[in-house]
């Protein structure tokens, strides 16, 4: 029994770790959290904390592993809720995006890339979301929200163009994950809709004057 309820310990002391771990990197930047701030965080040793990570790179991994995967299995959860449409998902992973970018230190971007190991995992997974967007996109066709009639292999380089674009030119820096998503996500978006895509997209992102439509409390959107 002592036995078991330590091996639970450890679990919850791994997830524990990994919890407080990411929300210090994600506030103040990676390089500038040392593992003695993040023992202190949870008032551990040291000691206890290397003996679970070997060194702050490989607790930057598995920070980084963990969120990636949660995250995704609350999208395919909400992706798979009844009534759903590929509409639903596009202001769902703008909310959520919006809403992770206001509490994200922009150094946080900076330092992944400083991270071998990081930068691996996230180039290997960017593959299997590449597939997931094709699925998403063939989604959106079938629902009657995206043309038939665009090459969407194409679009999938656009997107990651732009992603890419993005990052190398640290536009986070200077623009709010807000102005991005609108200016450049849904602008593109937006120009493989059909109408009744666009009618939603103006409707709960833009307003017929240009201006910012305050995001819906219930995602829910409604054909």
């Amino acid at each position: 029994m002592q036995e078991k309820n330590i091996t639970q310990y450890r679990r919850e002391l791994y997830d524990r770790i990994l919890d407080a771990a990411l929300d210090l990197f994600v506030r103040h930047g990676v390089r500038a959290v040392k593992m003695d701030d993040i023992a202190a965080e949870l008032s551990i040793s040291k000691r206890t904390l290397y003996e679970l990570y070997a060194n702050k790179e490989v607790l930057l991994f598995e920070c980084v592993k963990r969120n990636r995967e949660q995250k995704r299995r609350e999208l395919d959860a909400f992706a798979s809720e009844p009534g759903r449409t590929v509409m639903d998902i596009v202001l769902y992973i703008y909310k959520v995006g919006v809403s992770e970018s206001a509490r994200t230190n922009r150094l946080f971007y900076d330092d992944l890339a400083k991270y071998p190991e990081v930068v691996n995992f996230l180039t290997r997974d960017k593959a299997s979301s590449q597939q997931q967007f094709r699925r998403f996109l063939q989604r959106g066709v079938n629902e009657g929200f995206f043309r038939a009639d665009i090459n969407y292999d194409l679009i999938i380089h656009l997107f990651e163009a732009i992603g890419s674009y993005m990052n190398s030119h640290s536009l986070y820096q200077q623009y709010t994950s807000e102005e991005l998503f609108r200016n450049m996500i849904f602008v593109s978006l937006r120009g493989f809709c059909t109408e009744k895509g666009i009618r939603i997209l103006d409707e709960n992102v833009f307003s017929s004057t240009g201006e910012k439509v305050e995001l819906l409390k219930d995602i829910k959107v409604n054909e």
